[in-house]
């Protein structure tokens, strides 16, 4: 029987990777990236050689049954995302389960987390929270942002930067002026930046940015929090 890695890779400094990552990764017989050719820069700065494969959310299921086969065979797989701990937002879930189910050992690396870093530089209530990930873009998002708001603890979310200005406008709707919330950007690397306030306060800070980038967490404060 094999054992199946999930290890966390940094979300940005590279520096933030584990020694035991870097030695699980040399030491499996594969390595399942979400995408090879992000996760090639990661590899080769540890000095990784392992063979990769191709493992992500449009071929998920197809490739299961593959890397089921490689620990059948009594063979150690690792699974990484392009950034954070696999299966959070990130291909994982299936894999998981399915190794699970035939016996096989499931172990994580931990590591990085966007979520869980956004949490702890928001300066908002951590003792209690929800993960949401990202909110549909169409079907079922107006739903969703009714519960999230309703919330009593701190919700996290993730949006992309096509969307985030979108996303505080709809959080603001449905809020007012005075919930607190954190955006966090570029988490780990050279620009982070953590955009703190009420959603008057962050809409116009959001606003004034010239050309925003980046990926973002939104740390949302439960309803009734106050400062």
């Amino acid at each position: 029987m094999g054992t199946f890695y999930l290890v966390a890779t940094p979300i940005g400094n590279l520096s933030d990777f584990s020694f035991r990552a870097v030695e699980v990764l040399k030491s499996v017989a594969v390595i399942a990236c979400e995408d090879t050719r992000t996760s090639s820069r990661l590899l080769h700065h540890y000095d990784i050689t392992t063979p990769t494969l191709s493992y992500h959310q449009h071929n998920e299921h197809r490739k299961v049954e593959l890397l089921m086969e490689q620990l059948d065979g009594g063979r150690d797989i690792a699974l990484i995302s392009d950034a954070g701990t696999p299966g959070i937002s990130d291909p994982g879930f299936l894999a998981a389960r399915e190794a699970h189910k035939r016996g096989h050992t499931v172990c994580a690396i931990p590591g990085a987390s966007a979520a869980i870093t956004a949490l702890a530089v928001s300066g908002l209530p951590s003792d209690r929270f929800l993960f949401e990930g990202f909110l549909p873009s169409k079907k079922g998002r107006s739903a969703r942002l009714d519960a999230v708001v309703e919330q009593e603890c701190t919700v996290i979310l993730y949006e992309s930067v096509h969307r985030i200005g979108r996303l505080i406008g709809e959080l603001r709707e449905r809020s007012g002026d005075d919930r607190m919330i954190a955006v966090c950007r570029e988490l780990t690397k050279q620009f982070e930046e953590v955009i703190r306030g009420s959603l008057a306060d962050v809409t116009k800070k959001v606003e004034d940015h010239q050309n925003i980038k980046g990926e973002f967490v939104v740390i949302i404060a439960g309803k009734n929090y106050k400062e």
